[in-house]
């Protein structure tokens, strides 16, 4: 009997490869997704999705991806590893940033244009809306405070970053931060609250307790959003403005290095899992950078829809 050519080869003690794993990026001003084959940095697809979708996040038990499309008031769950559609959340309003707390028991979504944070009771699948909380003006990115009991969230117009307690989804206080503050980033403790500033040039140092700033880490133009190298001690900032990406040394609470030679707007940022490629999108362009972490030299640019934004695969480097 003659065999069928998958049998043969693992008769044979070939191993089939696995399908690869595609790299899912954000078109916010096409309404689309751009999937990218991982292995061959070729796109393969191109799906649609609702009206500016600009960030992700895989839910806590990785089974999907979801997309939130603000100005489409909805969400769309992808398979986090093809980026095919699954399904579709309707009356989820003007979900710019998305977020879930690292005890699984909150949703989060920044209203940017509604001027309003959204948080919804999780239980593992569905979301309950708890409370609609105003907050002027434009709340954009978001991060949880390690025991889950809070959420810090940057106003980019009113220049301010709040605390809301999820619990009672009340606003704890909110304190001046900067010109357009954007991506946030807490190191180890929770002992500060880092931001980048998208209309200057350095991120803020906060000491979140006391409220107040107790000092300034010069960067490039337009300080706007975080990524870990997972080594314990750095972190990168995408200088949208300045087309740089600086390297933070989160202890120590320095400026060590830049990446230049970059696109207009680097912005999202997605390590590979051996630490040794970085995808970003650069939002000012139709293009995804693939970064060489050993020379610090973009090696690969890969076309994709306009204002290219959120960045995504399922086998990356830990977030934090």
């Amino acid at each position: 009997m003659r065999l069928p050519i998958c049998a043969l080869l693992f008769a044979l003690g070939f191993q089939l490869p696995a399908h690869a794993e595609n790299v899912i990026v954000l078109n916010s001003a096409d309404a689309s997704v751009s999937l990218i084959d991982e292995a061959t940095q070729k796109v393969v697809d191109t799906i649609a999705v609702g009206k500016e979708p600009h960030h992700l996040m895989a839910t806590p038990d990785n089974q999907s991806l979801i997309v939130a499309n603000s100005v489409a008031n909805n969400l769309v769950f992808l398979d986090p590893k093809t980026g095919k559609v699954q399904r579709w959340l309707q009356g989820i309003e003007d979900p710019y940033q998305l977020g879930f707390s690292y005890d699984r028991k909150w949703f989060v979504t920044n209203g940017l244009r509604l001027d309003r944070v959204d948080i919804y009771h999780y239980d593992g699948k569905n979301f309950a809306l708890a409370k609609r909380v105003p907050l002027a003006a434009m709340p954009s990115h978001m991060i949880f405070s390690a025991d889950s009991k809070m959420v810090f969230v940057t106003l980019q117009v009113s220049g301010e970053v709040a605390a809301i307690d999820l619990a009672t989804q009340t606003v704890l206080w909110k304190m001046p931060a900067g010109k357009s503050p954007a991506g946030l980033w807490l190191t180890p403790g929770d002992k500060y609250l880092l931001i980048g500033m998208t209309g200057a040039d350095y991120v803020a140092v906060i000491d979140w307790r006391a409220r107040k700033i107790v000092k300034t880490i010069h960067t490039d133009k337009g300080a706007h959003n975080f990524r870990s190298l997972v080594d314990g001690q750095h972190i990168l900032v995408s200088n949208r403005v300045g087309s740089t990406i600086s390297i933070l040394d989160q202890n120590t609470l320095t400026n060590v290095g830049t990446i230049n030679g970059l696109l207009a707007g680097p912005d999202d940022m997605e390590l590979t899992p051996d630490k040794r490629y970085l995808w970003v999108t650069f939002r000012f362009t139709r293009y995804v950078g693939v970064i060489d972490m050993k020379t610090h030299k973009l090696v690969n640019t890969i076309k994709v829809g306009k204002s290219p934004h959120g960045i995504y695969f399922y086998s990356r480097a830990p977030l934090i």
